[in-house]
């Protein structure tokens, strides 16, 4: 049965990837970015029957039993979810600190389209693969997100704002450019 239905599980699996974005390469010369850095990710099979991703600062390791990227796609995304709820609510209490502006909520998600987003309720929401960024690119996308708090808009004001705390932010926006979410 499952060689019946493999084109059409292969099919399938293709079309999920690209819902979802870019596909990741899992060969064994693949490479996961984390701040701004590139590490290696190695694929390790296994005889424990499930996959787990882990990040020794140095190296990717991705234990698998059964070869799938969709899993191991899944796997990464939850990494860099992870990884956002921890390192980003320590930006958003500094910077929010120092500007004096308090989200309501802050939220997380995979998106295709933005960076991050400041709701009229001021609940700020972050891409979680902000992660794969550098450290002073985050920061101005933390920034850049409470001065909607202020300003609802991109006008001068907001410019002035977001300058005021990054003087250098028009640096990090032509960066910001060179990704894609």
């Amino acid at each position: 049965l499952l060689l019946k239905k493999s084109n059409w599980i292969n099919r399938s699996k293709e079309k999920l990837l690209q819902k979802k974005g870019k596909a990741l390469d899992f060969s064994q010369q693949a490479q996961l970015y984390y701040q701004g850095q590139a590490y290696p990710l190695r694929l390790i099979e296994q005889t424990k029957k499930r996959t787990i991703l882990i990040f020794d600062k140095e190296v990717f390791l991705l234990y698998y039993h059964h070869y799938d990227e969709v899993l191991f796609q899944k796997h990464v995304d939850n990494f860099y979810k992870e990884e956002a709820k921890e390192f980003v609510p320590l930006l958003v209490e500094k910077w929010s600190d120092q500007m004096a502006l308090t989200p309501t909520n802050i939220r997380f998600r995979k998106t295709k389209r933005q960076w991050g987003s400041c709701s009229g309720k001021n609940v700020l929401s972050f891409n979680t693969m902000m992660m794969k960024l550098p450290q002073d690119v985050i920061q101005y996308i933390v920034i850049h997100e409470l001065a909607h708090i202020q300003h609802k808009h991109h006008k001068k004001s907001f410019w002035e704002l977001v300058e005021k705390y990054m003087p250098d932010y028009k640096q990090h926006v032509t960066e910001l450019k060179k990704y894609t979410t």
